[in-house]
């Protein structure tokens, strides 16, 4: 059973730079697609971004287009979402899963195994 664990949130200023990482399990093959998606606080959850296992295929939400990268390295079964240039509409608990099925990326409903989340807080 695929599973994935999402790590490196924290507190940052305007403008500043975090990475989160999303470690996968249950495979014995990079043939998994990572997804991420965010809940802000009073709001529904949003897709953000994912990439398939090969990492050739990305997609990110309008919403973070530009200023987040996705990538992979699969000798370490890990998933990075680079964010720079964080503004405060961008905190949120961001979450990632591990799935196979191209169709749901972006769909926060998708995926049906989400990680416990890390807490991302933009403020000045």
């Amino acid at each position: 059973q695929l599973q994935a664990v999402e790590s490196g949130g924290g507190s940052v200023q305007p403008g500043g730079s975090l990475r989160l990482s999303c470690v996968a399990s249950g495979s014995t093959k990079n043939d998994y697609i990572i997804y991420w998606s965010r809940q802000a606080p009073g709001r529904e959850r949003e897709g953000v971004s994912c990439i398939s296992g090969s990492g050739r295929d990305i997609r990110y939400a309008n919403s973070v287009k530009g200023r987040f990268t996705i990538s992979r390295d699969n000798a370490k079964n890990t998933v990075y979402l680079q964010m720079d240039n964080l503004q405060p509409e961008d905190t949120a608990v961001y979450y990632c899963a591990a799935g196979r099925s191209w169709g749901v990326c972006l769909k926060p409903d998708g995926p049906n195994n989400w990680g416990k989340g890390t807490l991302v807080t933009v403020s000045s």
